[in-house]
């Protein structure tokens, strides 16, 4: 049998083996260096921020798993992150977004990520760090909201006004000449992270790590859920955000032309696509890579093909990465609200993120959708665990 014919099999005997070893470990949410960094910039208040070494830890019953915080070798750096002038700056932008999917707890996720380490980890990896707290969606929701429902887009008035929110933040981040990490929330807000890059950075490539494709509209959404949309509300010509009510900033003079065109958005990683979502990709001839794809060509294969395709005709072009931890199986991101069978792998997930860096462009990143109440402790600390691994990984951290 040819190597190729062997992958797909390789790759489902991976998937077991790794789904029967993994409940045995035992993992820890990692604590903090007591103090914040002297390059830390924080407006966010916690008492997580006193405790130990920023590096995890976890009984494995064979020693301790350990994932030590190291940058990237100084050769390497100069050549990352090219969009951004030294010493560089990463703007932690929380968005504790819940409205957008039906689970209460979405937006506890910013905070569990702080309260891992995040701003020292990313600190100890050479960042200087800009945290000025969470967003406030609340303060943004309107009295008596019925219309929406009208619309088939629940929740429409707080979803859209935080996403305008999320969108303003993005582009002062830029302005700044800071890297925007988006901490999420649902993904609902993907919608204000894709208005505030394109407006600031029209030539954007985007890579959306899901295992879904969220490019339902209004029209066509089975749920009404935002959360499956943000990509829809933002492709070119494939509807007119502006007429649903909290969105309609998104026709303003200044927004109007902030639209994504479909060659420059790649999926990695789908495996729960509605049917009329698979005829818009269809239609829009949007490149995807679905589970079946890494399967066949391996997580190296498709982040090659990822990136020679949205860098071909402009390899100095900036890319934003969007990861909702459902991407990752769920034997390994149990708290999270759509979560499906199948997914990624530890390392996949982490080379995803790796790859993108690699590659000199990566100038914005999000990750969403961590929820606490949908899994027990250990689950919960699991995928924390893994969300901080991931964010860390798109910011540089290195084995070598």
């Amino acid at each position: 049998m040819t190597p190729t014919a062997l992958a797909p099999i390789m790759a489902n005997t991976r998937r077991i083996a790794t789904a029967k070893i993994l409940p045995t470990l035992c993992r820890s949410i990692p604590i903090v260096a007591g103090g914040c960094h002297q390059q830390v910039v924080s407006n966010y208040v916690s008492t997580a921020y006193t405790h130990s070494p920023a590096t995890t830890k976890g009984g494995a019953g064979c020693g301790n798993v350990h994932d030590q915080m190291l940058p990237t070798s100084q050769e390497e750096a100069v050549q990352l992150y090219k969009h951004l002038t030294r010493p560089k700056t990463v703007s932690i932008i929380g968005a504790p977004m819940t409205y957008g999917q039906p689970y209460v707890g979405t937006d506890h996720g910013p905070k569990l990520l702080r309260e891992a380490g995040l701003l020292e980890h990313l600190a100890s990896i050479g960042w200087r760090v800009h945290d000025s707290g969470d967003l406030e969606f609340l303060d943004r929701a309107p009295q008596g909201e019925t219309v929406s429902e009208l619309l088939n887009a629940k929740n429409s008035q707080i979803v859209g006004r935080g996403c305008e929110l999320v969108a303003g933040a993005v582009m002062e981040a830029i302005k700044g000449n800071r890297f925007p990490l988006i901490l999420g929330g649902d993904h609902s807000i993907g919608a204000g992270t894709l208005a505030g890059l394109l407006s600031a950075r029209p030539n954007t490539g985007i890579i959306w790590v899901d295992a879904h494709a969220d490019i339902n509209t209004p029209d066509i959404s089975e749920s009404g859920n935002m959360h499956g949309m943000p990509v829809g509300l933002m492709l070119k010509g494939l509807t007119n955000p502006s007429v649903i009510p909290g969105f309609e900033w998104l026709g303003s003079a200044s927004m109007e032309q902030a639209r994504l065109n479909p060659d420059s958005i790649v999926y990695v990683g789908l495996r729960d696509v509605d049917p009329k979502e698979r005829l818009v990709l269809r239609q829009n001839k949007i490149k995807t890579f679905t589970m079946y794809d890494i399967d066949k060509y391996g997580i190296g294969g498709v982040m090659e093909q990822t990136l020679d395709y949205l860098l071909c005709k402009d390899s100095e072009r900036p890319l934003h990465l969007s990861y909702d931890i459902d991407a990752v199986d769920p034997i390994l991101a149990p708290a999270t609200g759509t979560a499906v069978r199948g997914g990624l792998t530890y390392r996949e997930a982490h080379y995803v993120a790796e790859a993108v860096v690699r590659s000199g462009n990566l100038a914005s990143a999000e990750i969403v959708e961590l929820n606490p109440t949908l899994s027990d402790g250990d689950g919960t600390s699991d995928t924390v665990e893994l969300g901080l691994g991931i964010v860390t990984s798109m910011m540089g951290k290195s084995i070598i």
